[in-house]
């Protein structure tokens, strides 16, 4: 399948779409303090991370993929640039080390799905452990402190009048809208998912391609390291174990599926998950519930896009 256009017919706009107004109604009118603008920055700030880890989670979506490995692999980046930067290495060389780090896990993860011909559940499960386990065995399970001003003093930043990690995400955007709506490789990956026989009719190396999604989103989750131990201000060797979740969840509420995905769908998804996040977090609902209530939305709005389709 061709890439469809980035501007969506009203029919075919996901079910997010219409839920995200209806979420930002009823928190504006329930919580205190929710309409406010350092609010509505901090839910900004708070997306950031996700919003890094959704995007290229919409590209292995697309060619029929799953990466179940982000949340690890995102801590596991995170304690390296860490650890890095507590032994006075500079920012720059840590954060080429950590998008190294996540670039080798998606390189494995690639390779053994489309060359090993393992599912992307079972391979990406493996790594999630792998990462999980390489973390908390070079911190000896514990947060890693004393990681200098340096990080901490950009986070903190204003670039453009915009919050550090918020222009992160606008600049992560609009690279992957460029990639995905105005390059070949952006063609290539709507195909893979949904006519992978006529790419390799073409000529084009589709294996190749095909790994390169995941090593793209594992130096990607990589990056999002920096933004990960900056709001921390520490490297947190679990502390990133569930956003594999949110970032399935925004993806999906977005309206990806094999071979057919619309990125400002996933936009809408993360900011629908931040919102929900924030908001619930202002009520005092406990964590554990929040996941619950991110549960209960993905199922609510494919509910109204089935309904959407059938009527």
């Amino acid at each position: 399948m061709m890439p469809r256009s980035w501007v969506q017919s009203a029919a075919s706009v996901p079910g997010v779409a219409y839920v995200l107004p209806l979420l930002l109604i009823g928190f504006a009118a329930a919580v205190p303090g929710f309409a406010s603008a350092p609010n509505v920055i901090n839910i900004g700030i708070q997306s950031a991370i996700l919003l890094l880890l959704a995007l290229p989670m919409t590209f292995v979506i697309m060619s029929e993929g799953l990466d179940l490995s982000m949340g690890a692999v995102i801590g596991f980046a995170s304690v390296v640039l860490a650890l890095l930067l507590v032994d006075g290495h500079s920012l720059t060389w840590a954060f080429t080390a950590a998008v190294g780090g996540g670039l080798a896990f998606g390189l494995v993860n690639g390779l053994l799905v489309v060359y090993g011909g393992i599912p992307p559940f079972v391979v990406t499960l493996g790594t999630m452990g792998i990462a999980q386990g390489l973390a908390l065995a070079i911190t000896d399970g514990s947060s890693v402190v004393g990681i200098g001003s340096a990080l901490p003093r950009l986070y903190a930043g204003t670039w453009a009048g915009l919050p550090f990690p918020i222009l992160i995400g606008v600049v992560a955007y609009v690279v992957f809208h460029v990639l995905m709506y105005h390059t070949r490789y952006g063609a290539y990956v709507f195909a893979i998912g949904g006519n992978r026989e006529s790419l390799m009719l073409a000529g084009v190396r589709v294996n190749a391609v095909h790994v390169s999604i995941y090593a793209l989103a594992g130096a990607v989750v990589g990056a999002a390291g920096l933004l990960f131990t900056g709001r921390m201000s520490a490297g947190h060797p679990v502390a990133g174990i569930g956003l594999e979740f949110d970032a399935i969840a925004a993806v999906v509420l977005g309206g990806t599926e094999r071979g057919n995905g619309w990125l400002p769908g996933t936009l809408l998804g993360v900011a629908a998950v931040g919102v929900l996040k924030n908001g619930l977090n202002l009520m005092a609902v406990p964590s554990s519930l929040q996941v619950a209530g991110v549960g209960i939305l993905v199922i609510v709005v494919l509910v109204i896009d089935a309904l959407r389709r059938r009527s």
